[in-house]
């Protein structure tokens, strides 16, 4: 569920992460490379833009902002957990404060911190309150959907229904209808439309299960104890 490593990382990829090819400066442009197919095709490989990262950290004339902005936001689509956290400790202290890349840096963090805080809502409302966050995310294909999927996933986990009102504030979308239809074509949940709730299935996480605590006292244990008891009488 992290994105840590994907499971159909290239060859090639495999032997710069898991080898002295790491350290190489050389391996740079097939990691940006390979985070460029990244963007294009919706997964990612956290492992492997960190290692571009480290790459970056050991050779700071070979930074591209852009490069830097883009592996961040393919970590916040991994919410929740520490990946975006894991990124932003390889990037110069110095950088990820001043100029345009520390800005972009700041807004990317006011971002991931609402999505681990699950205030989805104003999440919607940061993302759409200032041009640079669209420019941020735009080489992220399917950033959106991403997210609403990741809420959708952990929505799922904690609840067995939930209002089509606080869907469509959670998901970012406009109206009920596009709710709907993301809740049925997207998660595959049910309506009630009666009720106006969506009806989640059940699922190992969210299904509600019996707990037994059993004690087992032995014959032994109650002896010991009716002992203890005559001998402090006496």
């Amino acid at each position: 569920m992290n994105g840590e490593d994907y499971k159909d990382r290239p060859d090639i990829i495999n032997s710069i992460i898991n080898g002295l090819e790491r350290y190489n400066p050389e391996a740079v442009p097939a990691l940006e490379e390979y985070l460029g197919q990244q963007c294009e095709e919706r997964f990612v490989d956290c492992n492997a833009n960190r290692t571009l990262l480290k790459l970056y950290q050991l050779n700071p004339d070979r930074i591209k902002d852009e490069v830097i902005t883009n592996t961040l936001v393919k970590t916040i689509t991994q919410f929740p957990g520490t990946q975006f956290t894991l990124a932003l400790h390889l990037i110069n202290p110095t950088a990820a404060v001043q100029g345009e890349l520390g800005e972009a840096v700041q807004k990317l963090r006011s971002l991931n911190s609402l999505l681990e805080g699950c205030e989805y809502a104003r999440f919607w409302a940061t993302l759409d309150s200032d041009d640079l966050y669209a420019d941020l995310v735009a080489d992220i294909s399917g950033f959106e959907d991403l997210v609403r999927q990741r809420i959708a996933l952990l929505t799922a986990q904690a609840c067995r229904e939930v209002s089509l009102a606080n869907m469509e504030a959670w998901l970012g979308l406009d109206g009920e209808a596009a709710t709907k239809k993301f809740i049925t074509e997207t998660s595959r949940w049910t309506i009630d439309e009666s009720r106006k709730v969506a009806i989640v299935p059940k699922n190992p996480e969210n299904e509600a299960k019996k707990t037994e605590i059993r004690e087992d006292v032995s014959v032994d244990m109650f002896s010991r104890v009716i002992k203890r008891a005559w001998e402090v009488s006496a």
